[in-house]
């Protein structure tokens, strides 16, 4: 496993292999070596995606500025190498972790895309999901949930699949042609750095394949029935494989080409494995521009009843058995930070203004914002939900506001934690985190004082290369999993300070901020919602104020007669 000799390497005295990671996330493209069987990062480089948003709940990205970003990256941590003592030749595989969900659309001759890709927090497919519900038993959005684990939401990418054959031509030409191409981002990254056109292998894995509504989670394949309701065809979708086996190389006469391809990990899986929550009871939640918790269930798939997802975990290998995870997913974390700062300008640096300003107050002052921008995620599943900020009283400054803002993060998890409670039965002792924001001390006290168990932050806060890199270099066979379960986990600490009848009356008040949030948002109806009995509906008012009109009449002309 170790190549011994060589240049004077970086750490111990032992040249290792090298697993590189493409990780991809909502708002930034890294490229992250590691040495075999080391939880820190060797070397890293990452570039700003472009932020696309057309119009208002619309989010898009570059399908071909990821690519690019991609190659860029690479070189560049490929170069920081040979000061490390290191080269491309010591790089024996990759591994992929992807931002799930985010859907792209392109051409199988050309390999150019036919849209943008539309982003896992895009919300333009509510009329999709109207014309979707409409088609199942009493509109119910839990339907579909023992086949897939999902409810019928604007979250996934069958939804998105669907508007991007509906609205756009060249998608539906593509369609009618069999050149159309449907995929995840790991899908889109692998194909073209496979060959693309020439070749590129059109595969994904099990974790992100179980987020477009369309895998049956108990046969890891496409479920015939679901894609016949969304009308995708099997022949646009990529062939299902486990997390970690050797898929192909690159073939892209990139730094990469000739490195095998051994890991592919949605990046909320892969957060959970590279916090080493692999045994089931144990879970991980990863703070970024939305949050994300995961609670391990083993091979055992558990179907809530509270408003959360079931989804595959990870499956390490052809012949190895799936691992499931039930998940809370939040919209807006990190992003309500940023809203402090873009909207309402209350905030300039987000990690360090958010942190020193909210302990400047020693609480909210009884203010609770809802920061529900684009409705609500688990375990409400409420896209009528909007933003709010109550409890406001002529004392209240920006401090409480941007603290409130800290604490809604906290309510949201807890939201998911006391619903998991009640689906696995089994209380979480503590709570593993990790992402960027996991940086704010005065975060993690709250977080900790708000569900009342301890909360261990982990000491990288990007998790989710790590995880991958363990998948990937498990295939190639430098990465002992047996090893890493053993290994203790170095975190930093944090143990509740508050008493259960504080946390549960501020968690009370979070509640009823939360009602008041929801109905907010109006929709049109869809076409879905215009068939005969809405029709009928709709006219009764009208027929009303005719027979209304009609009566009035009558008595207008029985008085003036008499």
């Amino acid at each position: 496993m170790a190549d011994d000799g060589g240049e004077m390497p970086v750490r111990d005295g032992t040249k290792r292999s090298l697993v590189g990671v493409i990780d991809d996330g909502t708002k930034t493209v890294r490229f992250v070596i590691f040495e075999a069987e080391r939880s820190e990062e060797l070397t890293s480089h990452q570039l700003d995606k472009s932020e696309i948003q057309p119009q208002e709940g619309w989010s898009e990205q570059d399908p071909m500025e990821i690519i690019n970003h991609i190659r860029t990256c690479a070189e560049n941590a490929v170069g920081k190498l040979t000061e490390l003592g290191y080269s491309k030749e010591d790089i024996v595989t990759l591994g992929i972790t992807n931002q799930r969900e985010t859907t792209i659309a392109w051409d199988k001759y050309t390999g150019e895309p036919l849209h943008p890709a539309i982003a896992w927090n895009d919300i333009r497919t509510d009329s999709t999901v109207d014309a979707i519900l409409a088609k199942v038993p009493d509109r119910n959005k839990n339907y579909l949930k023992q086949i897939c684990g999902l409810p019928i939401s604007p979250y996934f990418s069958a939804l998105k699949m669907r508007w991007l054959k509906d609205n756009v031509k060249a998608v539906r030409r593509a369609s009618r042609d069999k050149r159309l191409m449907f995929g995840t981002v790991d899908t889109w990254i692998i194909w073209n750095l496979t060959g693309g056109p020439k070749g590129g292998l059109y595969i994904t894995d099990v974790t992100n394949a179980s987020r477009t509504m369309l895998m049956n989670l108990e046969t890891l394949n496409w479920d015939p029935m679901l894609c016949r309701l969304f009308g995708i065809h099997r022949e646009s979708l990529p062939q299902i494989l486990s997390s970690a086996e050797i898929y192909g190389e690159v073939k892209d006469d990139s730094v990469l080409d000739g490195i095998r391809i051994s890991g592919i990990l949605g990046n909320q899986q892969s957060a959970l494995v590279g916090q080493n929550c692999m045994s089931p009871g144990q879970a991980k939640n990863t703070y970024r521009s939305g949050c994300f918790l995961l609670y391990n269930t083993g091979p055992r798939r558990v179907h809530s009843t509270h408003g959360l997802l079931t989804t595959v975990a990870y499956k390490l290998g052809p012949t190895q058995p799936a691992h499931y995870a039930v998940e809370g997913s939040i919209a807006v974390a990190g992003g309500a930070m940023k809203f402090l700062r873009d909207n309402l300008k209350l905030i300039g640096d987000v990690s360090r203004d958010t942190e020193h300003i909210a302990g400047q107050v020693f609480s909210t002052g009884d203010v609770y914002f809802v920061p529900a921008f684009s409705g609500l995620y688990a375990p409400y599943w409420r896209k009528d939900a909007r933003g709010i900020i109550c409890g406001l009283t002529a004392f209240t400054t920006k401090n409480h506001i941007i603290r409130a803002a800290l604490e809604a993060v906290c309510f949201q998890t807890r939201d998911i934690l006391e619903a998991m409670n009640k689906d696995c039965g089994m209380p979480l002792s503590k709570l593993h985190v990790d992402g960027k924001m996991t940086s704010n001390d005065l975060l993690m006290q709250l977080q900790a004082d708000l569900i009342g168990i301890p909360v261990l932050r982990a000491h990288s806060w990007d998790m989710s290369a790590l995880g991958v890199a363990i998948a990937a270099g498990y295939s190639a066979g430098v990465w002992s999993i047996d090893t890493w379960r053993r290994q203790a986990t170095h975190a930093d600490t944090y143990l509740p300070t508050t008493t259960d009848d504080d946390r549960d009356a501020r968690y009370t008040k979070w509640k009823m901020a939360v009602q008041r949030s929801l109905g907010w948002a109006t929709t049109k109806k869809s076409i879905a919602m215009t068939e005969e009995r809405y029709r009928l509906l709709a006219s009764i008012p009208a027929t009303l104020y005719i027979i209304g009109s009609f009566t009035m009449l009558v008595v207008a002309s029985m008085l003036n007669n008499s």
